[in-house]
């Protein structure tokens, strides 16, 4: 299986896509952060944000998008940017068919290293073990990408398998779906 993690932000998105390895091991595939420039307007922002999550969907076609569930926090400019670039990653992996599930923060360093409350640095060191990185990945933005990703691999009966999901659309979603998805496939991708 493979995952795309998502760590929604507006400033810096962390993405990293993990591959399930036998033995209930990871490995990374890639990992980065998106950015969109602050002094540029929010419509643009999330354009940018948008144009880059569908490269990396693009690209590294995955069966599964993790994305970090949005908390209330006291920074309302930061929890709005938060949500909408969280929506961008769940209408680009809706419109490919791919199944979306969504973790906590605290969910999410209670797998990567046991404990709910974990700090960022503890965070990125324990990506780092898992991967078997030879450095943690920087920025934080990034190793939440990936944390989100080994989580959901831990965990995959708690989200939708692709069966599943397919159900719950109308046949009118599933056929745009499956439009979608052929028409941003390559060549060689829809040979296969």
């Amino acid at each position: 299986m493979r995952v795309l993690g998502v760590d929604p932000g507006l400033t810096r998105c962390g993405v990293g896509v993990v591959d399930s390895l036998p033995g209930r091991r990871a490995s990374l595939v890639a990992v980065g952060v998106i950015r969109s420039d602050p002094a540029t307007t929010p419509d643009l922002r999330l354009l940018t944000v948008a144009l880059e999550l569908d490269t990396w969907l693009d690209e590294h076609v995955p069966d599964v998008v993790a994305v970090e569930r949005v908390f209330a926090q006291h920074n309302v400019g930061t929890v709005m940017g938060t949500a909408q670039v969280a929506g961008l990653a769940m209408v680009a992996a809706a419109r490919r068919g791919i199944p979306v599930a969504l973790h906590t923060p605290s969910e999410v360093k209670a797998a990567v290293t046991g404990s709910g409350r974990a700090g960022k640095e503890q965070v990125q060191r324990m990506v780092q073990n898992l991967l078997r990185l030879s450095e943690a990945p920087r920025p934080a933005d990034a190793a939440d990408a990936l944390a989100l990703a080994i989580t959901h691999l831990g965990r995959p009966s708690g989200a939708l398998q692709g069966g599943e999901r397919s159900e719950q659309l109308t046949p009118a979603q599933r056929a745009w779906a499956a439009a979608e998805q052929n028409a941003r496939r390559t060549p060689a991708r829809r040979a296969r």
